[in-house]
């Protein structure tokens, strides 16, 4: 195997490990955008200006809290020409997923919503809002968007552990969690939100609002994802038991599983990276002598 075959399988491991930490998380994987019918009446006047001071301001901040609300325009939230926006990411997110999901919005934001004076996009593992001033907001527990399992619960019993989970979202949320909870109760891993501003008992208020709606909308299903204006919860029953590895939710189920995984490979192929390049380096040097050799002797000769 000559080394610029050595070279090209060492350049495929490489990208295929990329490709692999490209697919492994996926928090910055969209889950509903919401947009408002009207649009900016001088979009590129004054609104452009400020909603790209918005946008950046929010990206900014994320790498420092999960959640940040702020206004961009002439300073005030009131004002005509002003922008209202925010962010929140997962509680369960570090600084930097936190920074790497909100970076995705505002470009997303633009591709789906154009110009329109009002967009929401929701990712799973964050999502950012933004509004002119003056923009008529929906109710904190108008459903915004569900997702219930295509899978069904079978055998009894599921209904008696789902109630019951889910009641451990309420009292978590509650429990000064900063309006988050996740956790396992009876085979069934929960998660629960609120936004970042909302007091303690309006919290719980939304989440129990959410529960109501994951009964009635999703029935058996062994998963589902409400998403209310202020809060969203989501739960996943696994019949054998909830993987004792298992730390967050994610639609797909990876969690942070993936995470483990994606170790285990990186290892794995920067393993093989090095000997192969010990391989081409010992090739190399090996040529380099025989080539010696050979030049000295033809001079004794």
């Amino acid at each position: 195997m000559g080394p610029s075959r050595f070279q090209s399988l060492f350049f495929f491991l490489i990208l295929s490990l990329f490709s692999i930490l490209g697919c492994s998380s996926d928090n910055s994987n969209l889950v509903f955008k919401g947009c408002a019918d009207q649009n900016f009446q001088d979009f590129n006047g004054i609104y452009k200006q400020a909603l790209r001071g918005l946008l950046d301001g929010l990206v900014s901040q994320s790498s420092a809290a999960k959640f940040y609300k702020t206004t961009s325009g002439d300073g005030s939230s009131s004002s005509s020409s002003a922008i209202n926006g925010l962010f929140q990411c997962r509680g369960d997110l570090s600084s930097g997923e936190c920074n790497s999901c909100v970076k995705r919005t505002p470009g997303l934001a633009q591709k789906l919503c154009g110009e329109a004076i009002a967009a929401r996009v929701q990712l799973n593992g964050c999502y950012l809002r933004y509004e002119i001033a003056g923009f008529r907001q929906v109710s904190g527990s108008e459903l915004l968007y569900k997702v219930c399992g295509s899978t069904r619960a079978s055998g009894a019993g599921f209904g008696d552990r789902l109630e019951l989970a889910l009641g451990e979202i309420v009292k978590g949320v509650g429990s000064g969690n900063s309006g988050f909870y996740a956790g396992a109760y009876q085979s069934v891993y929960v998660l629960g939100q609120c936004e970042g501003d909302l007091s303690g008992g309006d919290c719980v208020n939304c989440v129990k609002t959410a529960v109501d709606r994951a009964k009635s909308e999703c029935g058996s299903s062994i998963s589902a994802q409400i998403y209310l204006q202020e809060c969203y919860i989501s739960y996943k029953y696994y019949p054998s038991g909830v993987p004792t590895n298992q730390q967050s939710f994610s639609p797909s189920g990876t969690g942070r599983n993936t995470q483990k995984t994606v170790a285990i490979v990186l290892g794995g192929v920067v393993g093989v990276g090095l000997v192969l390049a010990c391989l081409l380096f010992t090739r190399s040097a090996f040529k380099k002598k025989t080539y010696t050799y050979k030049t000295y002797l033809q001079r004794l000769l």
